[in-house]
């Protein structure tokens, strides 16, 4: 278990929270994921803002996972992670853009970190939701991950629970829970 620093973490909210371009709020959002992230166990940032060859599509932030036993071991090797520092929850064209962003690129694993959630109502799989529904009957998982919930965060212990969590509602249920 690796504990993470209130203090830090409090630190990147705040520079989150006071950007004053939407380019640097999903910067600063991506500071904070990849700090949180780096510290499980075998997890270390490979890339950062890529665009494809077609300067078309952008990745904000990628993963190499070792699956060490004590870290990410469930999720694939390439973690491909959507950073949406907005003031509303993210829609359903945002993340149908996020899927089909893993779907050209072959992955079948992404988190999306919206840190107001995403619109519509779970239990009802309408609005982004549909989305998620959607994408897990063609293969592809989407891990949603919040402000709130990283908040919540003490050591990397709670953040691969929260994640296993996450990926049991999804196939149990369909769609995320927030």
């Amino acid at each position: 278990m690796e504990r993470l620093s209130i203090n830090r973490i409090q630190s990147l909210l705040k520079a989150c929270d006071s950007a004053v371009t939407t380019t640097n709020q999903g910067r600063a959002l991506e500071d904070l994921i990849c700090y949180i992230f780096e510290k499980v166990p075998g997890i270390e940032l490979a890339k950062r803002n890529i665009l494809n060859t077609f300067d078309t599509e952008e990745i904000d932030v990628a993963f190499w996972n070792r699956r060490q036993r004590n870290g990410l071991y469930f999720l694939p090797n390439i973690l491909l992670v959507e950073c949406k520092n907005w003031s509303r929850p993210i829609g359903s064209q945002e993340v149908a853009y996020f899927v089909q962003r893993l779907q050209n690129r072959g992955r079948d694993y992404g988190i999306l970190v919206a840190a107001n959630g995403i619109t519509g109502v779970a239990e009802e799989r309408n609005r982004a939701h549909y989305e998620i529904a959607m994408a897990l009957g063609r293969g592809l998982h989407i891990l949603v991950l919040t402000r709130a919930e990283i908040e919540t965060l003490t050591d990397t212990v709670q953040l691969v629970r929260l994640l296993k969590e996450k990926l049991c509602e999804l196939a149990v249920s369909g769609t995320v829970f927030l």
